[in-house]
């Protein structure tokens, strides 16, 4: 079997070894770019499998290469892993609202690094869901596909992020259920994963906007969560 590519964009060369070293050490093909403007490029001739992205780079920073990324074709469901050494939630937000699908903040356990980089391998690949197995969910005019990754808004195709994906899978999936946001995250990302309840609002605004007049099926149960609403029958 074929391992994983992991480009990681480091630009703090012993930082860049601890990342390579443990994730070759759990059997991972790596290669490294150490200067933002040099990524796009890097990206195109090495297709990797998941990119390892801080978010201050000299060239060009983070930010502006995930944005770039999410406008291409190619490389729009690419899962990007965002580093930072800023922990504020202002850097975090705008990671997630630019399509990065994870974060992680400096320093970080290498452990969690590569249980980070599995799970969004196993999300890409729908291996691991976290919702309910089956074939196609649909409710209101909301179809997505998990096989195929695909979501249609009243038959045309809506360009999710990988995170986003998850959450929408997931609540369509349990339409009617409120669940607060670390029950969202929980069972897309697993126990115990790090996140402010301002990142899951932004993941949730971005859903909603993507699903036009749809979005609204998203409802927002005030000092609890959200929910899929459910379909009336006649």
């Amino acid at each position: 079997m074929e391992k994983a590519k992991i480009l990681v964009v480091e630009d703090e060369q012993p930082i860049f070894e601890l990342i390579r070293f443990n994730l070759e050490k759990d059997g991972f093909q790596v290669h490294g770019v150490f200067r933002g403007n040099e990524v796009i490029k890097e990206v195109a001739r090495w297709m990797p499998d998941l990119l390892i992205l801080d978010l201050m780079l000299p060239g060009a920073n983070g930010i502006d290469i995930c944005r770039h990324l999410r406008m291409q074709e190619a490389t729009r469901d690419l899962p990007v892993l965002m580093v930072t050494a800023r922990n504020e939630d202002s850097d975090v937000v705008l990671g997630l609202e630019i399509g990065a699908d994870d974060y992680l903040t400096k320093p970080f356990s290498p452990r969690v690094l590569v249980a980070r980089v599995r799970t969004l391998l196993r999300r890409r690949t729908g291996s691991d869901t976290g919702t309910p197995a089956g074939g196609k969910v649909t409710i209101h005019d909301i179809s997505i596909d998990p096989r195929r990754h695909l979501v249609e808004r009243d038959g045309e195709v809506v360009d999710l992020s990988l995170t986003e994906y998850q959450i929408l899978l997931f609540l369509a999936g349990n339409p009617g259920w409120v669940y607060s946001r670390n029950q969202i995250i929980s069972n897309i990302k697993g126990d115990d994963y790090p996140v402010t309840e301002r990142s899951v609002d932004v993941q949730i605004l971005n859903i909603r906007k993507k699903l036009k007049e749809s979005g609204a099926f998203i409802e927002t149960v005030r000092g609890i969560g959200y929910r899929m609403r459910e379909e009336k029958s006649d």
